[in-house]
């Protein structure tokens, strides 16, 4: 398994995530989404951070409009019935476990941190914890690898398609 392709934070990716987040991104390794305006949606992050901290969280949404979807989406209880779904259909269950080892995988090439060994985020395998981790994984990964992202992403308000930056890099 390859860890899907990455771009390279320039200067001006890390400003808007800055703008983001409200605060300057740490361990940045690359872009792993972007919006249909280029601006970032989704960052890698190193499994342990400069100071020391191990962060098993690798890809990190950080698009206002996914985020603030996703809180909505958290708000509405959806995580349980999400679980409820992996504990009642052996297909998802399985798929859900797949894209936790490939959770691992991608983060394990930007380097193996024991205190995190066999940790991704969002609740995988066995659960959904975070939309927010399980959406951005699915984001960076594409359609059919996280299947509780993918699901998320299809009840959202918020679509990768349609951009809804406050300051877009080029017409949306």
């Amino acid at each position: 398994m390859t860890a899907p392709a990455l771009t390279p934070a320039t200067d001006a990716d890390l400003e808007v995530m800055r703008e983001q987040l409200g605060r300057p991104m740490r361990g940045v390794v690359g872009i792993a989404a972007r919006c249909v305006c280029g601006n970032p949606t989704v960052v890698s992050t190193e499994p342990r951070l400069p100071d020391g901290t191990p962060f098993p969280t690798f890809y990190y949404l950080t698009h206002p409009g996914a985020t603030a979807a996703m809180s909505a989406l958290e708000a509405t209880h959806v995580m349980r019935e999400l679980s409820d779904l992996l504990a009642d259909d052996s297909d998802i269950a399985a798929a859900y476990q797949r894209a936790h080892e490939k959770y691992l995988a991608d983060r394990t090439t930007y380097g193996e941190v024991e205190e995190i060994a066999g940790i991704s985020a969002g609740g995988m395998p066995t659960r959904v914890k975070c939309l927010h981790a399980v959406a951005a994984h699915a984001l960076a990964a594409g359609p059919g690898v996280n299947p509780i992202g993918d699901l998320a992403l299809e009840r959202s308000t918020w679509s990768p398609e349609r951009c809804t930056c406050a300051n877009p890099r080029v017409a949306a």
